[in-house]
């Protein structure tokens, strides 16, 4: 009864967000079309009205997960773990990664698990490629079983072809050695998780026969840049209460995002083989973005998928500059857009096809935007100006031929639904006193503010670079698996203008074009364009060093267990180490 209750309030909860985030879309495009109507709606307004439905639709949906997660959910008994119950092992699959850390990681995670009692077999499976690179994890390895005793429960294999990337690395591993497991944690090689995170999280999978896969919500360690502080920030103060949201969303149909998280091995074996799209990349070939697929697949086979914000001592790296980010989201994006191919796949739930489908939106919208963008200019130059708006027609007071009333209601509700929930997650946190591990409600407050500016303003970049990815691809172009940069040093504004020029210039492109077709709507355009313009600038400010109290984090205080024991490891295995504050292993969390 309590399942069917649990069951019964997720249909509900998504019942009344979609609704109301329909409703509010409704109303943007009712406002976006209602100028027009006294002369006859044109195709441009139409294009508009659609745009806008589909841009207010997606943000109103964010909000709402925001909205529907400041309440905490219902704490629950923890389970007890029983260390001769199934058999576990921690997977870390690697390809070209810094051996010395990505081993010392594996080190500390040893220990911890130790610390904890947990009994776990860890296995780091290679698809490194370069004979002499590959020669240099050996080494790493032999000095892991050195320093950790690890022979008999620590494994490393690389293997000869590395088919289907990270999913079929994985896969691999699950054909060949799965059956000796019952539960198999899946890592990235940038994942550190405590011990005491995996017992219980094992000890969750032991309670619950029919749990096929718990993810974490990871939180981000070692960030330096003002990039990196703002999305660690970020993770750690807004992200919990969107994943709370979306768990209450998405209920036993939840999302897995590729590590940092434990599988049940059979359910995983016989629910999530991944076959070879037919056609050739970008929308043929493997499945890039695996994680959001076998999740489909688990709550295919009628195995529950859940997300727990709750859990913490998981954590991982993030890109320290926008355009290691925008490298990362290139990637993303291609196997977000190659979904499109999954949606009528047979046997899938409804929810994980509406998950697909978010997933696709969540680019797509970026040109969704440009074009709205470009078509409201267009309406502006070349349609009528309205002379009268019959009152039967009004949905917002507009004055007579002052178009910028539509706009400006328009840009009041869009960033209201992009502002209001942030400042909801901001009372949140001050009456749970949440808020003092970030350093008081002001600070806190303080820094929510600068990261609403600093991303107001990287969104047109970020548009910029997603609208040409997905141009990219439609035109057939493949991006590939490019590999991670993990600690990548600041840039130089020569560095970034190289990089981000074309930006540069398109935002001068989208100036002068607006001045030239419709002079009255420079000013509204400039929040756009002029972040374009100063692209380069923004790239290489934002990715030098952060100092101070700004986008504190509970972590920078109070260093997390397991990365104090990688700490330790790198100490132990470095010669002639560079100093603290020279190495990016050395950085506080």
């Amino acid at each position: 009864m309590q399942q069917r209750l649990a069951g019964y309030e997720t249909r509900l909860t998504r019942t009344v967000a979609l609704c109301t985030a329909l409703s509010l879309a409704f109303v943007a495009a009712g406002l976006t079309i209602e100028a027009t109507l006294q002369d006859g709606v044109q195709a441009l307004d139409l294009l508009r009205g659609l745009l806008m439905f589909v841009t207010t639709g997606w943000l109103a949906w964010g909000a709402l997960l925001a909205i529907i997660g400041l309440a905490p959910l219902p704490r629950t008994a923890a389970p007890a773990y029983d260390p001769e119950q199934g058999r576990s092992i921690v997977l870390m699959p690697i390809c070209n990664e810094d051996p010395l850390t990505t081993f010392a990681r594996v080190a500390a995670i040893d220990r911890s698990m130790a610390d904890a009692g947990v009994k776990a077999d860890i296995a780091i499976l290679s698809d490194t490629r370069d004979d002499m690179a590959a020669q240099r994890e050996r080494d790493a390895f032999a000095r892991l079983l050195s320093t950790t005793g690890g022979q008999g429960r620590i494994f490393y294999r690389r293997r000869d072809q590395n088919t289907g990337r990270k999913a079929g690395n994985i896969e691999e591993f699950i054909r060949r050695s799965g059956a000796a497991y019952d539960y198999a944690v899946i890592l990235d090689a940038d994942s550190l998780m405590e011990g005491a995170t995996i017992r219980a999280m094992i000890a969750r999978m032991q309670a619950d026969p029919e749990l096929g896969l718990l993810q974490t919500l990871p939180k981000i360690l070692a960030a330096r840049s003002f990039f990196g502080r703002a999305l660690q920030f970020s993770a750690a103060f807004h992200s919990p209460v969107f994943t709370r949201g979306l768990a209450r969303m998405q209920g036993v149909t939840g999302p897995f995002w590729g590590h940092n998280a434990i599988v049940r091995v059979r359910a995983f074996a016989e629910s999530c083989g991944l076959p070879a799209l037919s056609g050739r990349p970008p929308f043929g070939g493997h499945i890039l973005s695996h994680d959001y697929v076998e999740a489909a697949l688990l709550a295919r086979a009628g195995w529950v998928v859940e997300v727990d914000a709750t859990l913490g001592g998981s954590y991982e790296e993030a890109p320290e500059n926008v355009l290691s980010y925008a490298k990362r989201d290139r990637r993303w994006c291609q196997g977000n857009l190659q979904h499109a191919r999954l949606l009528t796949a047979p046997g899938l739930r409804g929810w994980s096809r509406f998950v697909f489908l978010q997933g696709i939106l969540a680019y797509i919208v970026s040109a969704f935007w440009a074009v709205f963008l470009v078509a409201s200019v267009l309406s502006a130059a070349f349609a009528p100006a309205p002379d009268y708006f019959p009152d039967t027609y009004q949905l917002f007071p507009v004055f007579p031929n002052d178009r910028t009333r539509e706009i400006t209601a328009l840009a009041l509700g869009i960033v209201g639904l992009l502002i209001l929930p942030k400042f909801a997650i901001i009372a949140e946190a001050a009456i749970t006193r949440r808020a003092r591990s970030f350093g008081g409600t002001l600070r806190a407050a303080g820094s929510v503010l600068t990261e609403i500016l600093f991303t107001s303003l990287l969104a047109p970049v970020m548009m910029a670079y997603q609208t040409r990815a997905i141009l990219q691809i439609v035109s057939g172009q493949d991006g590939g698996w490019p590999a991670n940069a993990r600690g990548e040093g600041q840039l130089s504004v020569a560095a970034a203008a190289r990089a981000a020029g074309w930006v540069t210039v398109l935002g001068v492109v989208v100036t002068t074009s607006v001045w030239w077709l419709s002079p009255e709507l420079v000013l509204w355009i400039l929040p756009v364009s002029l972040p374009m313009v100063a692209a380069p600038l923004l790239i290489a400010a934002t990715s030098r060093p952060l100092r101070g109290g700004l986008f504190q984090v509970p972590e920078r205080n109070d260093t997390p267990e397991v990365y104090g024991k990688y700490l330790d490891v790198i100490d132990g295995w470095t010669e002639d180490q560079p100093s603290r504050t020279e190495s990016p292993a050395h950085v506080a969390a």
